[in-house]
């Protein structure tokens, strides 16, 4: 049994649902210890509500709060400038006493390798320790991928985000980047291991149906305008990701339930939502088309939504610009979705490619410091 330390951003779900699977793999054979924050650390305290406690069903799985970055909005969308600059300023203050405090941890742990996915800290200080680290992110396709299909403007755009996804993680032994799609890679990025997203066994496990209704998840800063769009679509519509509200038409609001929002996944005619890569990548498993809701501002989600519309698996327009009459457009035409789909429902799954290069990486880790333990003896015999 070895001991991995993990480390995420704090912020949204596609981090912590990711790194959720991942554990769940994991932790039959290994000790884990998880540093995050924020949306992340209440998910993966849900998930593994018991871990740590005496006689707990998870005793191998320890979850510690961090610091993080948070993005930042202003009047309900995302504020570039203002997300950049406390980026900026949490690299300045808090890294460093970060660092420093999680090499202590990872002395009292004694881990044998780290695993990240879009935390800067734990990378320095595994670093400093001489411990092996795995990258496994979405983020490092905007390293590692060729983005020529993307417009100018979304291009100019990644090469400026990738200079902080290079600031954040730096070094990697391995890296792993998770998408839906696939692009090819660019030269001198050969050895990144390409995979799907990561899928939970209940997405895996689900049986996909058509119960007549729209899925929604929307970010929290979602502006009215886009729910009355919604209202006024002609079916029924669960959104999540808004809390519990009072109905509005045809929208009822749900609290986030994870096992009841893979049921809703499941039974969903097609998906209204947020572009995130990690749902992206749970709808096509599915076979639910999507209309993608990106918001202006959030060069991410820009590029998941022309990948997903090059794949043929869906369409999208702004959140800012969402209307009755694109919900409806894209409602009425839903056929056209379905060859694409075909090709890559229930093929989606990246979690087992993950889980062979940590376990690689493990006994590279292992037979290293074997042979480094027995170098001193072998130099004492005679030739």
């Amino acid at each position: 049994m070895a001991k991995i330390a993990i480390s995420l951003c704090g912020e949204g779900r596609g981090h912590a649902t990711r790194i959720a699977t991942l554990v769940e793999h994991l932790q039959t054979e290994h000790e884990i210890l998880i540093f995050t924050s924020a949306d992340a650390l209440e998910f993966l305290s849900r998930r593994f509500s018991e871990a740590g406690s005496p006689g707990a069903g998870r005793p191998r799985v320890r979850l510690v709060e961090i610091p993080g970055i948070v993005f930042q909005y202003s009047g309900g969308r995302l504020d570039v400038p203002r997300s950049i600059a406390a980026g900026l300023d949490y690299q300045a203050r808090q890294v460093g006493p970060l660092v420093d405090r999680l090499i202590r941890e990872l002395d009292a742990f004694g881990a044998d390798l780290a695993v990240t996915d879009f935390e800067p800290a734990l990378p320095r200080a595994a670093a400093r320790q001489e411990i092996p680290l795995v990258s496994v992110d979405h983020q490092h396709f905007l390293l590692a991928y060729d983005l020529g299909a993307l417009p100018l403007t979304l291009k100019w755009q990644a090469w400026f985000m990738s200079q902080a996804v290079w600031m954040y993680v730096n070094g990697a032994t391995d890296t792993v980047v998770s998408a839906f799609f696939r692009p090819p890679l660019r030269r001198g990025w050969e050895h990144v291991v390409q995979v799907g997203p990561l899928l939970r066994p209940e997405i895996l496990h689900a049986r996909p149906r058509d119960d007549g209704f729209i899925l929604s998840y929307l970010r929290r800063h979602t502006p009215f305008e886009a729910v009355t769009a919604l209202a006024d679509c002609g079916l029924p519509v669960k959104v999540y990701g808004l809390g519990h509200r009072e109905r509005v038409g045809n929208v009822s609001f749900h609290a986030i339930d994870e096992r009841q929002f893979v049921e809703d996944l499941a039974a969903c005619r097609c998906m209204v939502s947020a572009a995130g890569n990690q749902l992206i990548g749970e709808a096509l498993h599915l076979g639910k088309p999507m209309l993608l809701l990106p918001e202006r501002a959030h060069a991410e989600q820009l590029m998941n939504s022309h990948f997903l519309t090059d794949m043929g698996c869906g369409d999208f327009t702004l959140l800012e610009q969402v209307t009755r009459e694109r919900v409806r457009s894209f409602l009425d035409g839903l056929e056209r979705f379905s060859p694409s789909l075909a090709g890559v429902a229930g093929r989606m799954d990246g979690t087992r490619d993950v889980v062979r290069v940590i376990e690689h990486r493990l006994a590279q880790h292992v037979d290293g410091a074997v042979s480094a333990a027995a170098e001193p003896d072998a130099a004492r015999s005679p030739g």
